[in-house]
Formats: C-alpha cells, structure tokens, sequence
C-alpha cells in the first residue's frame, strides 16, 4: 500500500555507513528484521564480491556492537534515526608490553577485554591471562587533577531507548548467572555475594571459546605480526619472540616518556583511571583502530609460576616490577634500592650467556608420567618434612623484643620488653619470670596491618602494627635485635593477621624468604672491582630520587658492584625469580590506590585495594586508618544511579565514591581478588570466565 509520503507498510528506512569503501546505504527495513538478516541484506545491495566474514555492525550512538545476530531491530531499539557502522570486527592495535616493546597486532574489537587478554596471552605464550589487563596511558595533565569519572550506564548514553525497553539496560545481578544476561532496570546492580566463604570453590567451565567464536586464528611470530595459527593452543615449541624472554635493553630517558612516573599518593591513585572495563568491548571504551593501550599485570597474586613453561610471563612480571621500582611507582629504601640494582646487573649478565634447559622432557630424559610423579613425590617429601614436628604443642615465640607505642608529641623511645606469641595472640610482660602472670598488653593480632622495615648496614630491624579494634587503629613498633629474630616474629605475624598460627606450613618458607632478602643486602667483604665493571650508568638501574643525594654515580656503582658479589652465582631465571621475591616483600606491594569519600563525609581519603582487603588511609600521610579483610565480606555492589560503591561487612558497611576513577574499577578489583582467590589446587583448572564476569559484574 502507497499513500502520498511513500509506504505505509511497517517499513522504514535504515542508513548504514560501510567504513571498508566509505559508503553510506540506506537499506528499507522492519523493526523485526534480526540482525544477521539486515548484515545479509546489506551485502546483497552492495554487490561486492568479497569476504564479508570479518565484519559485524556497530552503533556509535550507543557505544555498543549488535553482536547477536538472531536478536531484532526493534529488542536492540534500532530506529529510523539511528546510523550504523559495517566494519571489520578484527582492527590493528598497538599493545605495549610490561617490558616497553610495543607489538602491532591484529585484535577482535567487538569482544570483552577479558577476552582480549586470552587471546593476547596464549599468542604471546603467557598463562593465567587473568591476572592481566589493558589499561590507557595516563598523561601527565590527568595525573595532576581527579579525573571524575563515573559508571555510565548505557541508557544515559546518547540515542537513549524508550525506558521500558528492557533490552537497552545492560545492567545484571551478578549473582544471578544463568537466563537471559538482560534485566528490568535497577539502580543498583551487579551484587557479588560469597557463597560458600571466601578462598573456596573451583572453576568448571571452559571460557576461551569466545575469543575465536567468529574471528580468524592468529599466533604470534618474531617480528611482530599475527600469522595463521590455532588460538586454542599454547605452544612451547614453538617460534616464540626472543625478546619476550630476554627484552631489550631501553634506556631510562626513553622510558619515561612512556612510563607514568607518580610523586604522590594522590597521583599513584589516579593512575587507576586508565583500566579498560573487562566487560566491554575495546571499541565500546573509544580505543581507536592502530590505538595503543598498556598489558600490565594487573591482579598482585601470582598462580604457579613454573620456569618451565613461563619464561615469558616471568620475564614480564620482572620488567613491570623493575620499571615500576626506577620510576617511583612502588617506593623502597636505599639499601633495598642497591639490592634491586645488583640482581637487576646479574640478569643482564646472565643475558649474554648460555642458560641451563628447563625442558621437563629432555632434561633428565624422563616422560611426563614420570615426571609428574617426581614432582608428587616432592611435593610429599616437602609436607612430611613439615609436619614432622611435635603436632600435639602449638608453636609458639618467646623473646626480649623492644617495643615502642606511638603517640602525639612523643619523643620515640624503644623500652625492652619480654614477649610471648601464641596461636594469633602477643602479649607483652616486663621481664621473662612473669610469663606466667597476667600479661601488662595482650593483642590479637587477626586482621592487623603487618609492616617491616630492615636497615642490614645500621642493623636495625623494625615490625610495624596497625590492629583493628572498635575504637579505631592502634599502632605499635616492635623491633628485633637479629635477622633471625626479625624473619621468625615478621613471618609469625604476618600469618596471624590472615587468621593462621605458626603451625600453617608456610611458615618456615616465609621465613627463609626473609633471611634472603635480607642477605641479598648484606655489604661484600674484600670485594675487587675491576674498574670496566664500573663503566654503566647508575640511574639506568636506581630511581631517580637516590640520585646524587647522599653518594656520586661512582660511590653508587662501587655499592652496585659489592651487592651484586651477593647475588653473582645465580642463573637467569633465579635472578629474575629472586627480583620478584624480593619486590613482593616491600611494604607497599599489591596496593592499588583510589580517593575515596565516604558517606556522610567531607573529608577526602585514600583507598587501597590489596589482594585479601580494603584499607582506609590518610592521603597526605599514608597512614592506615582502618581495615577491612575480604574473609569477612559479605557482599558487594554499585548503585550506579549514584556511581556509589557498597560493600557490606559482617559488622558494618563501608559506602563510598571514587573520586579518581570509574566505579567500575574498583568493583572490578574487589571481583578480580575474590575470582583468584578460588582457584583451586588443580594446575589443570579451566578459567572460568562467566565466573570471573559474575563477579566483577557491571556489564555483559
């Protein structure tokens, strides 16, 4: 039927923009045309023999990919007005590796960046994918102001559908897997509940299949580009980039003009503006064709690093832990600094030279059956050594230790005190007769801040604690006389604060990671230097900061030289190995920053997210103010009416806005620690990634 302004059939007319030929077409549709329908019409009315598989549509006004083909116009809200793009899914991007090479790949952009990071990963032959991410280079402008960014849902985005078109909301209750990934709107969404306590659970489902479900195969070859391959398989043996394992050498200049180099807390904090929702798509986010973003591991806790297969990822945790140390993001003292630069020496030594195989297959000519039951039996004879102390007693500490209780106006003043440690509790007396009397302070160490700081020259060793109690954070010093007194009560508390006494099985292994540390510092006696070992630069190995302040760049190669004597027999990987060991043990490692406020506050307060808790601390000072451990949370959530974050504890409920960064990230952070937290001890677990999405939430 025809009327006077043309039909009256139901039809209308759709402009679609082919971004290939840079074309626009109208096409003359129904609202209940599904989408592989219109892409097949589209094609048909431009007559262009090609191949058309690569390409999907896209709407910018919405920022969103119509990825389900058999979904209709009228379910996304495609209207008249609306103009679509028809563009090849798979674009060139540019990824800048931990290590600051800079790769020119071909990725799937209609994809979520957590599939993205499969996909990268198992090209570049680096496992656990999930604890990285893609993240935007901050500038230096962003740095100096907060940024202000808040969740935007995709309903208050431009070409808003009608409000009861429940398709336009992408909001979903993150415990709710399952069903259709569409809900009513709601103003407060994804809620991650624990079930079943934190720490427990495994993975069970299979996730890479999206990465390839309708891209072409790719895998990573020496020079930088994608070449035919399976992007279902990682493979060892085959032509993985030399530089991966062994980067090359940038100097510190070029570096820093690609590296953000904080000088604040308030500035550490708005780094973390720049992490990509792992939800969304690179496209949906305004990540550019031949764009560049960052890979950086994101997540601090490490699954099964094995020199076997991770010469890759363990050189890219050892690159982003030592350009975080030289440009100041992570903060360590002088001595730890010489230290870092002596193993940073020894791996570019060990560089040069041949390296010792870790194949499991050939270097002891066992099979992998065999092998695997020499790594069972080593495991078991690792556990008997353990329990074969005395189970019935529990283990427990007594020494002369000095203490010192902070307060305002106090001149700092260490008394010698007798203290006893047992199961999580310190309880301090004045002299070692009195241990059976009541003792003058007794502290449950559970849930405590536990910080360390050991000068080996000036043989001072000192324990922070922050303990939690109703009246806010009580601060105490203690300082130990020896190493070895120092790496037992530092280790032993360290256990109590996640909960566990001295009879948990990691004990002894923390200790010894102490006395390494620690040394790794120790001064070389009767050192010669040959004077060509000290032709290198010192500020390509120290952070700018200790730079002329006490030593000249030839009193610093001199302290360079006598640590490295320390650390001269150790191979590359145990080099590289030994600098993430000793990068871990700094205080302020795993601490994700943000500026808080909290409901029904003026004042403004830093955030750190860590691996198994929040704290509140002061934003000038860096003070821990409170604690929160994620084994006593319950739930948490965004109400993104409000860009308000929510987290409830079992005794309280903690309400805050970010003010540096996206709601989202810091969800996502809280979800992320909670997912790596549940992988089980299975090496052979799948990554779960509707897991991982349910409880990062926002977005499907």
């Amino acid at each position: 039927m025809i009327s006077d302004e043309g039909l009256i059939d139901g039809t209308w007319v759709l402009t679609i923009f082919v971004t290939d030929f840079q074309v626009e077409k109208n096409l003359r549709v129904k609202g209940d045309l599904h989408v592989g329908g219109l892409m097949l019409k589209l094609v048909e009315a431009l007559d262009i023999t090609t191949d058309w598989s690569d390409h999907g549509l896209y709407w910018p006004g919405k920022t969103l990919w119509l990825s389900r083909t058999r979904s209709t116009l009228d379910q996304y809200g495609v209207q008249s007005d609306a103009n679509l793009w028809f563009t090849p899914m798979h674009k060139g991007l540019r990824v800048m590796m931990p290590d600051l090479q800079i790769l020119d790949l071909r990725i799937d952009f209609s994809i979520n960046i957590f599939s993205v990071v499969i996909h990268l990963c198992k090209k570049l032959g680096i496992r656990h994918p999930e604890e990285l991410s893609l993240s935007r280079k901050m500038s230096r402008e962003e740095l100096k102001k907060n940024k202000g960014v808040s969740a935007t849902r995709r309903t208050q985005l431009p070409g808003l559908a009608a409000p009861n078109d429940h398709l336009s909301d992408r909001n979903y209750e993150s415990n709710a897997i399952g069903g259709s990934p569409y809900r009513a709107r709601s103003a407060t969404s994804p809620q991650g509940t624990l079930r079943g306590g934190y720490g427990g659970g495994q993975q069970n489902s299979p996730s890479a299949t999206a990465v390839g479900g309708h891209s072409p195969n790719y895998s990573f070859n020496a020079n930088g580009a994608m070449s035919p391959g399976s992007a279902h398989s990682l493979s060892f043996d085959g032509s993985l980039d030399a530089s991966l394992i062994n980067s090359p050498k940038v100097s510190v200049k070029e570096a820093f003009a690609m590296l953000n180099r904080p000088r604040n807390l308030a500035e550490k904090a708005r780094i973390n503006a720049g992490w990509l929702d792992s939800s969304r798509s690179l496209l949906e986010q305004g990540i550019e064709e031949n764009g560049i973003v960052l890979l950086r591991f994101k997540f601090s806790t490490f699954y099964d690093i094995n020199p076997k297969y991770d010469a890759v990822r363990i050189n890219q945790i050892y690159e982003q832990a030592r350009w975080s140390l030289i440009s100041e993001e992570l903060d360590c003292t002088e001595e730890e600094m010489i230290m870092f630069a002596a193993i940073q020496l020894q791996v570019e030594k060990q560089s040069r030279l041949p390296q010792p195989s870790y194949d499991r297959s050939t270097s002891q000519g066992e099979d992998e059956i065999d092998f695997a039951l020499t790594d069972l039996q080593a495991s078991l004879d690792g556990e008997s050594l353990l329990a074969s102390g005395d189970i019935t007693r529990t283990p427990e500490l007594r020494d002369y230790l000095r203490f010192f209780k902070p307060r305002k106006f106090a001149i700092r003043s260490f008394k010698r005190c007798f203290f006893v440690f047992k199961d999580t509790y310190l309880s301090m007396y004045k002299r070692a007769e009195d241990a059976n009397e009541p003792p003058v302070l007794s502290f449950n160490l559970k849930g405590c801040e536990v910080s360390s700081d050991a000068y080996v020259l000036a043989q001072k060793f000192s324990i922070h604690l922050f303990i939690p109690r109703p009246t806010g954070m009580i601060e105490l010093w203690i300082r130990a006389d020896t190493e070895e007194q120092f790496a037992r009560w530092s280790a032993a508390f360290k256990l109590a604060a996640k909960g566990h006494t001295m009879a948990d099985s990691s004990y002894e292994a923390e200790v010894r990671t102490t006395l390494t540390f620690l040394s790794m510092q120790h001064p070389a006696s009767d050192v010669t230097t040959n004077p060509n070992d000290l032709r290198f630069e010192p500020d390509n190995y120290i952070a700018p900061r200790f730079l002329g302040r006490t030593k000249t760049d030839q009193q610093l190669c001199q302290s360079i030289m006598q640590a490295h004597s320390n650390v001269s027999s150790m191979n590359l990987i145990e080099a590289k190995l030994n600098y993430i060991k000793a990068w871990q043990s700094l205080p302020e490692y795993g601490f994700t920053y943000f500026i808080m406020k909290l409901r029904n506050s003026r004042k403004e307060d830093l955030l750190a997210v860590v691996s198994n808790r929040l704290i509140r601390m002061d934003l000038n000072k860096g003070d821990s103010l409170k604690m929160w451990r994620f084994q006593n949370m319950k739930s948490w959530s965004v109400n993104w009416e409000i860009k308000q974050v929510q987290v409830a504890f079992e005794d309280e409920e903690v309400v805050f806005h970010c003010l540096t960064a996206d709601c989202k990230v810091v969800h996502e952070f809280i979800g992320g620690y909670i997912f790596l937290s549940m992988r089980s001890g299975d090496k052979n677990q799948m990554l779960d990634e509707e897991l991982f999405h349910k409880l990062t939430g926002g977005w499907l």
